[in-house]
């Protein structure tokens, strides 16, 4: 029993001594503390230290881990659309097939510059079958634009109704493109009709005009 008094004394002795340590301590001066709290301040702030630390990292490996999952979507976004276009090649493939000879047919219509005059002639041709009258057939000046020309034709005829009428659907349906535009109708003696109008006919542009069009034109695109 005396033993154990005296071994719960020692103990409390220890308490004490431990405690008073702690007592009486100027936080402005810690270099003067005694060891155990000096030893218990540096493992504190070593403790707050690595703490801060881990949280740092983890902040890092968050915002990482967000940038890397947005990527994850955004490829998974690109896959898919990918997948479609692969998916689809065949259909893409033939409808590009459709617009390149729906293309090649157009062209077809368009005269070259050599074919102009033939074209001219078949106008005058369309109106002389016809039994109209040319009081006037004047082409009128050149407009290029960056793949084809536009050619104006002033025309005024004179013939019975139905003619003038033949006449234009005649011209409608050549075989090369020409538009009849600003039409003017107006009746004359006898039930004959005076028509005015500008005709517009089209040709393509040759691989010469085409390059000094490009150079011509500021800002064209180039293929």
């Amino acid at each position: 029993m005396a033993e154990a008094t005296e071994s719960k004394m020692k103990i409390a002795e220890f308490q004490q001594a431990v405690l008073g340590q702690f007592r009486g301590l100027n936080p402005k001066e810690p270099g003067s503390w005694p060891l155990l709290p000096r030893l218990a301040l540096f493992l504190f702030v070593a403790f707050a230290i690595v703490v801060a630390l881990w949280f740092a990292w983890l902040s890092g490996s968050n915002d990482e881990l967000e940038a890397e999952q947005k990527k994850e979507v955004a490829l998974r976004e690109d896959y898919t659309k990918k997948l479609a276009q692969a998916v689809n090649l065949e259909v893409l493939k033939k409808q590009r097939e459709q617009v390149q000879q729906y293309v090649t047919q157009l062209e077809k219509q368009l005269p070259s510059k050599a074919e102009m005059d033939a074209l001219l002639s078949d106008i005058n041709q369309a109106g002389l079958g016809r039994s109209l009258n040319f009081e006037l057939f004047r082409p009128g000046s050149v407009s290029v634009k960056e793949y084809y020309a536009e050619l104006p034709i002033t025309l005024r005829v004179t013939g019975r109704f139905h003619d003038v009428g033949s006449f234009a659907s005649d011209v409608a349906n050549l075989s090369r493109i020409v538009t009849l535009n600003n039409i003017s109708v107006t009746p004359a003696k006898d039930g004959v009709l005076t028509m005015e109008a500008t005709a517009k006919t089209f040709r393509y542009l040759d691989g010469d005009e085409v390059a000094a069009q490009r150079k011509a034109t500021p800002g064209a695109k180039k293929k």
